[in-house]
């Protein structure tokens, strides 16, 4: 007689789980101190980390990146932590996602340059629908007014650099325009090179 077969002990493997695509958050950005306000609107996944974020930020107001930034969540800090420079320890931005530092919260902040001070204040408008094609990227839906250059001396020096730059007449307009190295309109958003380099940023 032959034996019967023996059972295979190879448990079949299940299927990976579909990942599912993380809802959006509809940010409005405003630059504190500043008159007529310089805003911006994005779209970001909600698992975007804190430091996915403060590039997104970057690009969004053409920011460069030269100097410290931190997040505040309530009064709870996240940045990169630096033992040298930290009297009062921030949490690192790396992995923690924005919908858990949010943790119900509907506002927030980001300073960038601790020397300008530039005061972004975020507020969550709304949760939309998760879509595939913004599960890894943010994307921008509206914009006012130009943002200030780097190291311009924070919102007092924007508003002088302005006035420069708007009169010839003035004694510094021409070191000023040297100093800038164009002309500046401060009602100007260049919300198509902002939305490309949204586009290439992937988070």
């Amino acid at each position: 007689n032959r034996k019967p077969r023996e059972m295979s002990n190879v448990i079949p493997l299940k299927k990976p789980r579909a990942k599912k695509t993380p809802d959006l958050l509809q940010l409005k950005i405003e630059l504190a101190w500043i008159k007529p306000t310089i805003w911006r609107r994005i779209v970001v996944p909600e698992s975007i980390t804190l430091g996915n974020l403060h590039q997104v930020l970057q690009v969004t107001f053409d920011w460069c990146d030269y100097h410290l930034h931190e997040f505040d969540f309530g009064g709870e800090r996240f940045g990169i932590p630096d033992p040298e420079f930290d009297w009062e320890p921030v949490r690192s931005e790396t992995r923690i996602q924005l919908k858990t530092a949010l943790g119900g919260m509907a506002s927030f902040k980001y300073i960038y340059d601790f020397g300008d001070h530039w005061e972004h204040r975020i507020k969550v408008e709304k949760k939309l629908p998760g879509d595939p094609e913004l599960s890894h990227r943010a994307m921008l839906l509206k914009a006012a007014n130009a943002a200030p250059p780097e190291d311009v001396g924070g919102a007092p020096g924007y508003e002088d650099f302005v006035a420069v730059m708007a009169d010839p007449s003035h004694p510094e307009h021409q070191s000023m325009h040297e100093w800038y190295g164009d002309a500046f309109d401060p009602s100007f958003v260049d919300v198509v090179a902002i939305s490309l380099a949204l586009h290439d940023l992937k988070i």
